[in-house]
């Protein structure tokens, strides 16, 4: 059984895919981006700025699925620069201070909207 998972406090769907998608107690949310929920813009700042609009995001899907950061057990984090990955990692790492989950983080050539990072993440019940 799946069950698709929405909430007006992340960024809405821009394309064919769905924010999270939850299957036999596995949610999977999307790669998110910085950007603002209420105004679909990247928020102002560099990656600091851009990382914690990130986590916010997918803070709000987590919870709008009956999830938390505890419960994410892997994430793959996409940069435009690995310059940025020290920055990028102590704002993620604040979210899991305890018991992180795996993860992967590599640089890519380009991300939507010109952004400097993009999350996706994987939690289970």
């Amino acid at each position: 059984m799946k069950r698709i998972i929405s909430t007006p406090n992340a960024p809405a769907a821009i394309g064919p895919y769905s924010q999270a998608i939850e299957a036999n107690g596995t949610l999977y949310i999307s790669g998110q981006v910085p950007l603002d929920p209420a105004t679909a813009k990247v928020v102002d700042g560099g990656i600091v700025e851009q990382t914690g609009q990130v986590m916010k995001n997918i803070g709000a899907i987590l919870e709008a699925a009956g999830y938390s950061y505890a419960d994410v057990v892997k994430s793959t984090c996409l940069l435009s620069d690995m310059a940025n990955f020290k920055a990028m990692n102590e704002v993620y790492g604040k979210y899991y201070a305890e018991n992180p989950p795996a993860r992967a983080a590599f640089a890519v050539k380009e991300l939507p909207r010109g952004v400097l990072v993009e999350i996706e993440t994987i939690a289970v019940k």
